[in-house]
């Protein structure tokens, strides 16, 4: 018997669950701008439904980044591929959650992914979605609103 009679259906194997594994585990990052001021730290919270969509632990994956030059840059690692939406804000006092004052509008600044209009309240899950197909992706940056 030839030898790779046994061992290339192996490999074949070994090949796709690589490639398989290396597309699942893959490196998003949002770069955030418009920042007032270095305090503090942005917060990025990654959603993959609708389903809880800006509610404090209800996020996929958070991220945390410093400030340099009123931009940062959240990064997430190991996402699969789907579906997903960005949530972002500057704690400015190092909060772990978005504070909100009259009528629900946040006292920090605030971002979504794709930037959509929050001019009549906070935008839903598939105006901020984008798809994620694994291997590392930038998506455009988001500018916070104060």
């Amino acid at each position: 018997m030839r030898p790779c009679a046994l061992l290339c259906p192996f490999a074949l194997v070994l090949v796709a669950a690589t490639a398989a594994s290396a597309q699942s585990a893959g490196r998003l990052s949002v770069a955030v701008d418009g920042v007032r001021n270095e305090n503090g730290s942005v917060r990025c919270g990654l959603y993959s439904s609708p389903a809880g969509f800006r509610e404090p632990g209800r996020e996929t994956r958070g991220a945390v980044a410093q400030i340099k030059n009123g931009q940062a840059t959240c990064v997430f690692h190991g996402i699969p591929a789907g579906t997903y939406a960005v949530a972002v804000f500057h704690a400015e006092h190092n909060e772990a959650q978005i504070e909100t004052g009259l009528f629900g509008k946040p006292k920090q600044g605030y971002a979504f992914s794709n930037n959509p209009s929050s001019m009549f309240g906070p935008p839903d899950f598939s105006s901020a979605a984008f798809e994620y197909k694994g291997g590392n992706l930038t998506l455009p940056p988001v500018h916070l609103s104060y």
